[in-house]
């Protein structure tokens, strides 16, 4: 699922430069007050052909590289730009895998294995027409306070489709609902299909990269890639810092929690952000 054909704003910026036209792909940095990312490509100021800025690292919240994570997020459903500081996801909320969902015509529909179609929600993963999108910090810090999650989508998955909490309504616990699910703990509506559970087509108890909750910080398999085991340090969200597949300086990032729901699911993301939360509009 890696996605080496991403249009990184960098490279944009970088090939706009060589042919001598306005950066394309996002919001364009001309703002020299807003020159102090520390990379090592090329400047996108059009002044100068190179960076002058002389601290740079990866702890360097400006540092106009974008996370390696967002390679892994499927190149034909979504769409990534660097702006800056921020990171634009947009999806148009499709999935990249099977599902029963998928209408009938569709190559990727399947039959219905863990629910039924009677059981199923009403609405195929084909009616939904539009997109989702999030800006999130490139670099997220956590917040001084915590917040809850809403209804609706809370995050990005790397197949396209977004993601939702363990709420099926205000104050209604998915529970009830747990029927319709498909064999990616996803279903239907009211807006479009999305997850609530552990999505086994891409992570299967596994350190697997799911996607980006709406604070702008990643979502990992049960298990944690530094470890090879189950996280032990999990904060009240599923959160805690240690380095991943993606960076070798440790950073905050949530993980499925290993507790099982309902006997024999996963939830993905149950608990409150930890960092402030971007709409996903």
């Amino acid at each position: 699922m890696k996605n080496p054909h991403l249009r990184l704003l960098t490279i944009a910026l970088s090939c706009s430069l060589l042919l001598n036209l306005p950066g394309c792909g996002g919001t364009e940095d001309t703002d020299t007050a807003s020159s102090s990312t520390t990379d090592t490509v090329t400047d996108t100021d059009t002044d100068t052909d190179t960076d002058t800025d002389t601290d740079s690292g990866a702890e360097d919240s400006g540092s106009g590289i974008l996370h390696t994570a967002y390679y892994e997020f499927d190149q034909d459903n979504v769409n990534v730009v660097l702006s800056g500081t921020k990171v634009v996801i947009e999806t148009n909320g499709l999935p990249n895998h099977t599902s029963p969902y998928w209408s009938t015509s569709n190559e990727l529909h399947v039959e219905p294995t863990v629910t039924s179609y009677a059981k199923m929600a009403p609405g195929y993963i084909d009616d939904f027409v539009g997109t989702y999108t999030l800006t999130v910090d490139n670099s997220p810090s956590k917040a001084s306070t915590t917040s809850a999650t809403g209804l609706g989508a809370i995050g990005i998955a790397v197949s396209g489709a977004v993601i939702y909490n363990d709420e099926e309504g205000p104050g209604i616990p998915l529970d009830d609902a747990a029927t319709s699910l498909d064999f990616n703990g996803a279903h239907t509506g009211p807006q479009s299909y999305h997850y609530h559970l552990e999505p086994i087509s891409f992570s299967d108890d596994d350190s697997n990269l799911i996607g980006v909750i709406a604070d702008g910080f990643f979502l990992y398999g049960r298990k944690c890639n530094s470890t090879g085991t189950y996280p032990t340090d999990l904060d009240e969200s599923g959160g805690h810092t240690s380095i991943t597949q993606f960076a070798q300086d440790a950073e905050y990032h949530y993980h499925i929690q290993n507790e099982l729901y309902l006997g024999s699911y996963y939830i993905l993301f149950p608990g409150n952000y930890q960092g402030s939360a971007s709409a996903i509009r």
